[in-house]
């Protein structure tokens, strides 16, 4: 702030002496009016080229289409000989400054003109005739560069950016720089013309058009490592994915080419991804800088910018685990198609996340590959703005467009973009305008929808061929020097081709983005098939206990709501029981003393939709303190960090999950404002959560709190949907498993837990479960809301002391298990029916006649101990009873499954509400009358006498 009021102060001072020499010319000069008029329309001449300059530059490689889908704009107006076009650049002002020339015309050309301080044009003068200020600004920002900033409202940064492209000379290349352009230039080219010639009916979505892409990126790394960052985390499409991991990130060719082997086997369990969605994880010596540098690629789906938030989340988990605060040393590059870009809401949530607290990774550098079509959809068609980019311009990041057959001037925006995000921390876009040489993929045919635009591609000259001839006439390279550095690239190509034959296997573990040393065996493989109990000493529930029911810092003043809520916590500990908030705490607690970092994200997690949690306490006098009595619990804990959420589900469950990559120590939770709201983010459950161990062998233990529950509160408050997650489990419904180390060995095979826990203990225990395991899975876990206050909803200190565990299945323990060979009917339910059922129950007086069976875990099926229970009662029928519709919930999931566990013996029954579209009604009469009537059919002995 100081620095901005000096500059202000400064600035007064300059004003006021030009003021008094304003005074002294009126005196003196009867045209001191003109001469004021003229400066000030200097001014608003440098200031339209600032800020629509970018509008005119010369963007288009193909010259056909504008960047910004305006053709009304005339071409370049500095001829070759170096003279300024006046005809064309009226026309040009017109439209640079909406209207006019601002009064100034042909006889004010070779006037001298003062600069103002907005403007680096000048280099070391201070004053130019105005036909020198046009050709600079015309050289500065009409060129092969566009540059948007003007939208920014920072001074500061506003200038640092005049500074970089509009001092004269300051886009020098020495000639060893140009040789290295060109090298890379040539990789990325021939690695391109090599997948051709050897495998040209394969689809490989090739760079072709976009060669410089590879510069590009090596640029923005090269200079980042330079300013400290030892690591680069990678997100992109799959439009040059082969040649960005052979020629960026470094994968060995051999690698990438038996890919394209049809007969390579499979060696890893899982299902694999085709070979331009796999990612990358590599170390090595940067060779520019000479310094270290890690390079990790996450692998990705089809989904167009569904990796945006995943990336942001594995490069904020691992800026936090090496403790870099403002990010100097680990940084994120996310590539982008134009189309995608523009069209994609994920993009969106993605920037809303960079400059929140508990989000931000302190800037992000996105690459653009501008191929100006989508997959065969016009831009014009595509989108309503201008340009792909102007998404960025909502957190102000300037935009760099450039023509991407001027590598110099690509190389050169690259380098301001790493030096920018060095500099100020913050996001910035480079658009690299370009085109697609082929179809949208190497089979298919462009000349259906874009004839014109592929009749001049054909044309095209490669922009390697056009940067060979410009340094072979400047005398940087000769030509036998450039065909010895094709040939040299060529020779590595095919002697890695010759190695990839002999590679018979694919091994999925080599494309890993996010490997977990030390974790597993040296062959990937679980420590145990075990996992311990997840109980605790009462003295750590009791001491986790009296912090959570107190303010642990002194002169704190919370609400007197909160206070009552607060004793009321103390009491239940007095009383050794814990409700589910409490469970929740002492969870959490017990893991952070075992070193286990804790984040908990989505909105309004810090209090809790329910108002249940109050993780975080606020001061009720003075305004922003808070504190949370969780980081107070043990002097050398792990970190525990809770932040609510933009209102976001995909960008921010996305950003989560790539959280959890970085570790498997560390338990990383989402928690979804009300269930139903999950299937915003669905592209995150279908394409990563679900199958990412199958598609990648990535293991990720992400925790999903999904409010459910059919409470009168209308079809959005009601279901998480489970029918959905169940319907993607990936066991045998048909199949009884063998019984050896069920459990655990359950656990290991199946893609994801699916649990709907009806005490508190069973939520602690399931919790703790989920690190204690020496695996990961995502555990899916459908919470409770009225059951967060259910005065039945408590658990004892007992169910969670050392040796008791997480139960799979709750049997019945009242009369019905005493005499099990006279009950005549078993309910198996799951959640908080089992509440609606046991009070049902004892009001008709029918404990002995119908048990009730819990099934904590639906996924993966406690096939084992459900056995048990149907043999338990011989003469029982068996029925599934939920209080959600017939056509969802957990019937079609639970019916075949129960059916296999009693080798179809009986018939499973359902009581629950019918079929329906909605998922609730939004009556509460009608909710309650649907309530007593799957009541009614549960307990009625003869509801299905007709059916049998």
């Amino acid at each position: 702030m100081g620095h901005l009021l000096s500059q202000r102060q400064r600035r007064s001072c300059s004003s006021l002496s030009t003021l008094s020499q304003a005074q002294f010319l009126v005196q003196a000069q009867p045209n001191v009016d003109k001469l004021v008029e003229d400066h000030l329309a200097v001014q608003s001449l440098i200031r339209a080229y600032q800020i629509r300059g970018h509008h005119v530059a010369q963007l288009d490689p193909l010259g056909i289409l504008d960047a910004d889908l305006d053709s009304s704009v005339p071409a370049d107006i500095i001829t070759s000989t170096d003279k300024l076009d006046l005809a064309v650049f009226k026309e040009r002002l017109r439209v640079l400054t909406v209207g006019g020339f601002y009064g100034l015309d042909e006889s004010d050309l070779d006037k001298v003109f003062h600069l103002p301080t907005t403007t680096f044009i000048g280099g070391n003068e201070s004053a130019l005739p105005l036909r020198e200020i046009i050709r600079r600004l015309e050289m500065a920002y009409c060129q092969h560069i566009g540059v948007e900033f003007m939208f920014i409202n920072d001074l500061e940064q506003c200038q640092w950016i005049r500074q970089k492209f509009e001092t004269p000379g300051i886009m020098q290349f020495t000639n060893e720089e140009k040789r290295t352009l060109l090298a890379r230039l040539v990789r990325s080219t021939r690695f391109e013309e090599f997948l051709h010639r050897k495998w040209s009916s394969e689809k490989r979505f090739g760079l072709e058009g976009c060669e410089v892409l590879i510069p590009a990126l090596k640029t923005i790394i090269d200079k980042s490592s330079e300013k400290g960052v030892d690591y680069v985390i990678m997100g992109m499409p799959h439009r040059g994915r082969l040649n960005v991991l052979a020629n960026v990130i470094r994968k060995e060719l051999e690698q990438i080419f038996c890919q394209f082997d049809s007969k390579l086997e499979a060696a890893d369990e899982g299902s694999g991804d085709v070979k331009y969605h796999l990612g990358m994880y590599h170390r090595r010596i940067n060779r520019v800088t000479d310094r270290n540098i890690t390079l990790s690629l996450v692998a990705n789906p089809s989904h167009l910018e569904a990796a945006d938030p995943v990336v942001q989340g594995k490069t904020k988990a691992e800026q936090f685990y090496c403790g870099d605060t403002e990010g100097k040393k680990v940084m994120s590059i996310l590539l982008h198609g134009d189309a995608a870009f523009a069209g994609q809401g994920i993009v969106y949530e993605t920037f809303h996340l960079s400059d929140l607290p508990s989000y931000t990774t302190h800037g992000t550098v996105h690459v653009v590959v501008n191929n100006q079509i989508g997959f065969t959809t016009d831009p014009r068609m595509a989108r309503s703005s201008p340009y792909p980019t102007d998404v960025a311009r909502v957190v102000n990041a300037p935009i760099f467009h450039v023509n991407a057959d001027d590598p110099e001037a690509v190389v050169y925006v690259c380098n301001v973009a790493a030096e920018w995000r060095s500099t100020f921390h913050k996001d910035v876009v480079v658009d690299l305008v370009c085109y697609r040489r082929n179809g949208h993929n190497e089979m298919d045919e462009p000349m259906f929808t874009q004839p014109l635009m592929y009749k001049q591609i054909r044309k095209q000259k490669p922009v390697l061929q056009k940067y060979a001839e410009l340094l072979i006439s400047q005398g940087v390279v000769n030509q036998p020097e450039y065909e010895e550095e094709i040939a040299k690239y060529d020779k590595i190509c095919e002697e890695a081709h010759a190695r990839s034959k002999d590679e018979k296997i694919l091994h999925i573990k080599h494309w890993l983005d996010s490997p977990w040393p030390g974790f597993f065996t040296l062959d990937g493989q679980p420590r145990s098939m075990s996992c311990p109990s997840t109980g605790l000493n009462e003295e750590d529930l009791t001491h986790i206990g009296q912090v959570a029911s107190s303010v642990p810092v002194e002169d704190f003043t919370i609400h007197g709501g909160l206070s009552r809520i607060l004793k009321t916590r103390g009491e239940m500990v007095k009383n050794r029981t814990v409700d589910w908030a409490l469970a929740e705490y002492m969870a959490f607690g017990s893991l952070l003393k075992e070193g286990i970092h804790i984040r908990l994200s989505g909105q309004d997690v810090e209090r809790g939709t329910f108002s249940h949690r109050h993780h975080v306490l606020h001061d009720q006098n003075v305004d922003k303190r808070t504190c949370i009595p969780m980081n107070h619990l043990w002097p050398n804990q792990a970190p525990y960090t809770v932040c609510n959420s933009s209102l976001s589900e995909y960008g921010v469950l996305g950003f989560e999950l790539g959280f959890a990559m970085a570790s498997p120590n560390a338990l990383v939770l989402w928690e979804a404002q009300f269930g139903d709201f999950h299937n915003t983010a669905q592209c995150i459950i279908d394409q990563f959560i679900c199958p990412g161990q199958a598609k990648w062998v990535r293991q990720n233990g992400i925790v999903l709190l999904l409010p459910h529950g059919m409470e009168g509160m209308g079809p959005e408050h009601s279901s998480a949907r489970p029918e959905r997650f169940l319907q993607m489990c990936n066991d045998d419904p048909d199949v009884f498993p063998k019984l050896d180390d069920f459990d655990v060995r359950q656990l290991y095979d199946c893609n994801w837990i699916v649990v709907n826990c009806s005490t508190p203990a069973n939520f602690f225990h399931v919790l703790r479960r989920q690190i204690l395991l020496p695996f990961r899975k995502p555990l899916i876990i459908f919470t409770p809301k009225s059951l967060l206050r259910h005065p039945e909803a408590r658990s004892s200190f007992d169910d969670m002391l050392p040796g008791t565990n997480f139960l799979r299945v709750i049997p019945d323990g009242g009369p019905a298990a005493q005499s099990p060979q006279n009950v005549r009917r078993v309910l198996f339910c799951t959640g908080k029916v089992y509440y609606d059922l046991t009070r049902e129950r004892k009001a008709r007086n029918m404990e002995a006649d119908v048990a009730i069976t819990r099934v904590e875990q639906l996924s993966p099926f406690p096939f084992d101990l459900l056995q048990k229970e149907a043999q338990k009662y011989p003469n029982a029928e068996l029925v599934w009873c939920q209080e959600e519709h017939k056509n969802q919930g957990y019937y079609d999931y639970v019916k075949p499954r129960l059916r296999t566990t009693i080798n179809r013996a009986k018939p499973v029954w359902y009581a629950g509400r019918e079929p329906a579209a909605a998922p609730a009604t939004g009556n509460k009469k009608t909710h309650l009358t649907e309530l007593q009537r799957l009541l009614d059919t549960a307990f009625n002995l003869d509801a299905f006498k007709d059916l049998a």
